[in-house]
């Protein structure tokens, strides 16, 4: 495997086609990219120190939470770092390691989500059996296949790719490591890798996409039976969660699932879910959630008053 390789690192393109600007986009990434981290454990942190641990819902956010800072800490560090270098260069096997992670903590965000739909539908569809249902067991048991789900995606992957002769050129027009652009630098016939690929993450995304669409249309139609209180309340906790779906499913979708050859294209996409759904989860489950909003006040009040005591 390693002997048909000459290619020991790669150089990364960068998300942009020249350098102008790198400063600023250096400052606005890092941003970004600190916003997360907060966001992120400020959600874990109110979790943990409320009531809301307890609750299933609150359980599959938590991680969430702690997913979104995996995945974009695989990609982003690198990304804006690389932005104040001339030479964006990465060796062979740290590429197959960030190819792994992204995949592994992209995979089990894909399934939590799942979870939380499912979450949904019990608590809305099926209320009296709820607690039987939705116990923290099952909800242990559906992380764990969250995990395992996303291992097994991730690894095929990387199944795929080490067996792969890298001859050269070694430029990766993009600014992580990632699956098509990388077998545009494979020295073979890759027609295989690539219907691979498109079945295992592309078609992959668009089933758990329309199943998520047709369990929230159920879940939609069951409510229109509740009173308006329930009604208004189910909706705060649903929203949030189709907002953060399509955030990430569908820029998800237009880089996995071929309608055109343009790796542009994918980078900005690839954006999308790898930088600015995981900023904004924490701000669509806190602001859109009364019972999270009503939570950080009375931790980060307790906080704030033992700290003065």
């Amino acid at each position: 495997m390693e002997n048909s390789n000459n290619i020991t690192e790669f150089v990364f393109r960068g998300l942009f086609p020249n350098e102008e600007g790198r400063v600023t986009c250096f400052v606005l990434f890092l941003l970004c990219y600190l916003a997360i981290l907060l966001g992120n454990l400020l959600i874990l942190i109110t979790i943990r120190n409320s009531h809301l641990s307890q609750q299933p819902m609150y359980i599959f956010l938590s991680s969430l939470s702690v997913m979104d800072l995996c995945f974009t800490s695989t990609v982003a560090p690198k990304m804006i770092a690389d932005l104040l270098v001339e030479r964006k260069t990465i060796s062979y096997n740290s590429c197959m390691v960030q190819l792994f992670g992204a995949h592994f903590f992209g995979g089990a965000e894909i399934f939590i989500l799942v979870a939380m739909a499912y979450d949904r539908y019990v608590a809305i569809c099926k209320p009296l059996h709820y607690l039987i249902v939705m116990n923290r067991q099952t909800c242990r048991s559906l992380v764990l296949a969250s995990f395992v789900g996303a291992f097994l995606h991730s690894i095929s992957q990387i199944f795929i790719m080490v067996r792969l002769p890298f001859c050269g050129p070694n430029q990766i027009d993009h600014y992580f490591c990632d699956v098509f652009p990388l077998l545009k630098l494979v020295c073979t016939e890759t027609y295989f890798a690539n219907v691979s690929i498109i079945v295992s993450t592309g078609v992959l995304s668009l089933l758990t996409f329309f199943a998520l669409i047709v369990s929230y249309l159920i879940i939609l139609s069951v409510l229109r039976k509740h009173s308006i209180e329930g009604r208004q309340k189910a909706l705060s906790t649903c929203g949030s969660h189709i907002t953060v779906v399509l955030m990430f499913f569908l820029p998800l979708i237009f880089t996995y699932v071929p309608v055109a050859d343009s790796v542009s294209e994918d980078k900005v996409f690839a954006l999308f879910y790898t930088i600015i759904a995981p900023m904004f989860n924490p701000l669509i489950y806190s602001l859109r959630n009364t019972e999270m909003k009503n939570a950080m006040r009375k931790v980060w009040y307790r906080k704030v008053l033992s700290e003065r005591k």
